[in-house]
């Protein structure tokens, strides 16, 4: 086969659905408009408030920005495609989205690893925690997670976009790397060995690490008092919700890429794929939303704020001065 360096590839995947393009486009934009309220919420509320400039809560908020960040390089790519005719991307834009996308798991992982150092400090080690994470130390571990995240993606997108290849097809909604490598004609070998070191540190490290953590947690719960195992539960619960919903996503999406899923119903494959990437970044500000009691005081009293502002605008005197003029209200 001849090997050549295209200038676009075609989303595979993508079929005509007739009459139920218009419903698919607006569930897919509803989906992406309510993870970006929930997390740009969330955003808003730790950063207005001094009460939750805490590491605990300066982590969660880099976590929420980086759910935008990756939501935002798949969901716009996928609205277009849903109304287009046809499902082609260019090279760049396919190298870009594919950087977004590998990079946001890259951050997402090693940042849910960061969160289990500080819970586990945090109860293992109360009377040293606001030594050892310090807001320096906090700073430092947010930045060497998306430090991590773009360079190893760096590296792989420029491994990738280098090699020769024999076809244009990717059978999938959204560009991804393995499904362009396997389109290659010429030596993947260093592309082979970066993948394998990128998934050892991205996956296993943080997996081992976040397992290590959470025995010593559960050690100090047994034999703790009745408040210390309180203190685990609610601030550790949404993080283990998160860090499991996470790797089975991972997992899903891992085995999709290795394996031939070609007798696999359609519907089925374009779920387990955009699973990993759709579902993770609304779960996360609900889960911690929830389940930490100050973040879900404080989000009541920001949109009973704005209610009350809104009526208040609402119920503004005109601007006629008449002395009887009347403001109704529902409650």
């Amino acid at each position: 086969m001849n090997s050549t360096n295209w200038s676009d590839f075609t989303l595979a995947v993508y079929f005509d659905i007739g009459l139920l393009k218009s419903l698919c486009f607006l569930f897919v934009l509803l989906w992406y408009v309510c993870i970006i309220g929930a997390n740009v919420l969330l955003i808003l509320v730790i950063c207005v408030n001094r009460t939750l400039h805490e590491p605990m809560y300066l982590f969660l908020c880099s976590l929420f920005v980086n759910e935008l960040y990756g939501s935002s390089g798949l969901f716009p790519l996928i609205l277009v495609h849903i109304l287009s005719d046809s499902h082609t991307v260019s090279a760049p834009l396919c190298f870009l989205q594919i950087f977004c996308l590998h990079c946001y798991g890259a951050v997402e992982y090693i940042s849910l690893a960061v969160m289990s150092y500080d819970r586990y400090l945090a109860i293992c080690y109360p009377l040293q925690y606001n030594v050892w994470m310090s807001c320096s130390r906090t700073g430092v571990l947010i930045a060497a997670a998306w430090l991590y995240g773009i360079i190893v993606c760096l590296v792989m997108v420029t491994l990738s976009s280098s090699l020769q290849l024999c076809g244009n097809v990717i059978y999938k909604v959204y560009c991804d790397n393995f499904s362009v490598v396997k389109l290659a004609c010429s030596d993947i070998t260093a592309v082979n060995i970066h993948g394998l070191i990128t998934i050892l540190i991205s996956l296993g490290t943080p997996l081992v690490f976040i397992l290590y953590t959470y025995f010593k947690i559960l050690m100090v719960c047994v034999c703790g008092s009745k408040q210390t195992r309180q203190k685990a539960v609610s601030t550790c619960t949404p993080h283990l919700t998160s860090v499991l919903h996470f790797t089975v996503a991972a997992m899903f999406e891992l085995l999709q890429g290795r394996f031939d899923m070609t007798g696999m119903p359609v519907l089925l494959r374009i779920f387990l794929s955009l699973y990993w990437f759709a579902c993770q970044p609304l779960l996360n500000p609900l889960v911690y939303g929830l389940n930490l009691s100050k973040i879900r005081l404080l989000c009541n009293r920001l949109l009973s704020a704005v209610g009350h502002r809104a009526a208040r605008v609402q119920c503004a005197p005109p601007l006629t001065n008449k002395p009887n003029t009347v403001c109704f209200m529902s409650v």
